[in-house]
């Protein structure tokens, strides 16, 4: 698929805002993965797809040199006021459904692709970490932030709006393809 094509596909999934990346503006960075450590999510070694189940930072950036482009996805929900749970849940599931969907349609032309979701892994309502592997190893989705990345940075370096305005939440994800 070309770029156009690529983007298209991305807004017939159901995304707000769809970009091209590029694979070189990925800065994997340690103090992403501390905040991950002080476990505000409550995530951490939890589940396979988060720290520290996911891999080491080096780990990671080996996987990822493995790829020049991708795709960045973005679902934009319109919040009643800064605190409307609701939509902000509401939004964060669209947009793992929308990731979910995308990653099939892409695997038939990309079928080695990487995606890197918002949130932690959901495919499971119980993980196995770490008393036996997971049980849909291709179907995992790590975080952005598993992943060391500091998503307004991901955004800004690659041409992709982060902030759309007050009352507003974004959340953002990521396709690395072959």
């Amino acid at each position: 698929m070309n770029k156009e094509e690529l983007i298209s596909v991305a807004k017939e999934a159901g995304f707000t805002a769809a970009g091209i990346l590029d694979a070189g503006t990925l800065e994997l960075r340690q103090e992403v993965r501390d905040m991950c450590k002080a476990n505000s999510c409550g995530m951490y070694e939890k589940r396979w797809s988060c720290p520290p189940g996911c891999g080491s930072l080096e780990d990671l950036q080996k996987r990822i040199d493995q790829y020049h482009h991708g795709l960045i996805v973005q679902t934009v929900g319109q919040l009643e006021d800064t605190m409307d749970v609701d939509t902000m849940m509401e939004t964060e599931r669209l947009q793992k459904e929308n990731l979910l969907r995308l990653r099939d349609i892409l695997l038939e032309s990309y079928p080695g692709l990487l995606t890197l979701g918002a949130g932690c892994c959901t495919n499971c309502e119980k993980c196995t970490y770490p008393d036996a592997p997971c049980r849909f190893p291709d179907k995992m989705v790590s975080s952005m932030e598993a992943y060391g990345l500091v998503v307004s940075d991901v955004c800004k370096s690659n041409d992709m709006k982060y902030y759309y305005g007050n009352c507003t939440i974004a959340y953002t994800s990521c396709f690395l393809l072959e």
